[in-house]
């Protein structure tokens, strides 16, 4: 079998996604998403002016080969650019692989590990007492694990808020927004949040928050010793993850678990953090981290340090990523949980998938490779409109992480 030809299907219903389809000899192809938030353009460039002419002629079933490939054979390694295109070249294969041996991506990488693999949704409110109201609204619909955010007195534009009535999407057609922030008001809002959600809806349900890189070490320290009484199921970047270090002093601290990792590109981003146990979830998407063939080694090594995974899966990856996310969450050990955002119904007009959501968990099917297809005509009927995510700055203008 030889790969013969790579699309690029740029489409935005909705929101903007980048899909790479790879066409083999033998009419099999396959499907790698290879969206990057608010840099599409930039990853289709780098697929079809670099990586997709040294694709043609290659045995799509050497996908460890071809892995190295692009990322060995890139002087300039690493980078959310260049690790979206490889990803996305990797899942496409994988895809192929399943297809040609007619069984689904689960089965190639170990088999099932569980029959049901948990989720959590996204609950936020304008204030503490609508964010409480959403969180047992989405206790009714089945969810055991939710996310909760909730607005901030004195602060207009809160990560993960949305201000009108309908699902969360910071990506905005138009130049980026300038959000403003402060970091003591948050500090001092959020306990009230968490007291509030266990005194109405008790112990039972898996809560957790979104810090977004937010906080110095000291002040994520402070935070997430003052969330222990809550119990999270845990805390999510609670600083930026460039300096691995800066979680040694929250890990010090503190006992409530920590997760980060979905801006991380590879395993080299994280390797202090595991040898050092400072986190226990990893957060790092396929989409981003290399496809499935570099996450895999990412999970192996996490395992050996008790760490679990808990892929970023909002709605700005396409549902050939999230089926992927959902294979390797089926297969591997140390699965932890998987963020879920169901996408807006006109995403389903243009990708159709073999996932469905039912109390709490989502189950994948059987279909060979990674069970999702794209109607390339519907798609056409979607033209990429050019989306920026918000910066962020403190109150004095300073800029700040976003």
């Amino acid at each position: 079998m030889k790969i013969i030809k790579a699309d690029i299907i740029v489409c935005s219903p909705g929101r903007n996604f980048v899909t790479l389809k790879i066409y083999t000899d033998q009419g099999i192809y396959g499907l790698g998403d290879a969206t990057l938030n608010g840099r599409e353009k930039a990853v289709a460039t780098y697929l079809e002016e670099y990586c997709i002419p040294c694709l043609i002629g290659k045995d799509p079933a050497n996908i460890e080969d071809i892995w190295h490939y692009f990322y060995r054979g890139a002087y300039w390694k690493r980078g959310p650019v260049t690790m979206t295109a490889i990803s996305a070249i990797d899942m496409a294969l994988w895809d192929i692989k399943g297809k040609a041996l007619d069984t689904p991506l689960y089965n190639l990488i170990g088999g099932k590990s569980r029959g049901k693999i948990l989720v959590y949704s996204h609950a936020y409110g304008k204030d503490i007492e609508e964010t409480v109201d959403v969180v047992g609204r989405q206790m009714e619909e089945g969810f055991h694990a939710i996310r909760a955010q909730s607005g901030i007195p004195g602060i207009d534009d809160v990560y993960g808020v949305s201000k009108a009535d309908k699902p969360y999407e910071p990506a905005q057609r138009q130049l980026p927004k300038e959000s403003l922030w402060e970091t003591e008001k948050y500090l001092n809002h959020l306990p009230k949040l968490f007291k509030r959600l266990r005194e109405v809806h008790g112990d039972d349900p898996h809560l957790l928050h979104d810090a977004h890189h937010r906080c110095t070490p000291v002040e994520a320290s402070r935070l997430a010793k003052e969330l222990e009484p809550y119990h999270l199921f845990w805390l999510e970047d609670p600083v930026s993850g460039e300096l691995q270090e800066g979680l040694r002093l929250v890990r010090q601290h503190s006992v409530t678990p920590l997760a980060i990792g979905e801006v991380f590109n590879s395993i080299y981003d994280c390797t202090t953090l595991m040898t050092e146990q400072l986190i226990d979830y990893i957060r790092m998407p396929i989409v981003h981290g290399g496809g499935i063939s570099h996450l895999l080694k990412v999970a192996a090594m996490a395992s050996i340090y008790h760490i679990k995974t808990g892929f970023h899966g909002a709605t700005d990856l396409s549902p050939v990523n999230l089926a992927a996310s959902l294979h390797f969450d089926m297969a591997i050990n140390n699965f932890g949980i998987q963020e879920y955002m169901p996408h807006q119904p006109v995403v389903n007009e243009v990708f159709q998938s073999d996932y469905y959501f039912d109390k709490g968990y989502m189950v994948i099917g059987d279909r060979p490779g990674l069970g999702v297809d794209i109607d390339e005509k519907a798609a056409k009927k979607f033209p990429y409109q050019r989306a920026y995510l918000p910066v962020n700055r403190k109150m004095d203008g300073t800029m700040f992480h976003w």
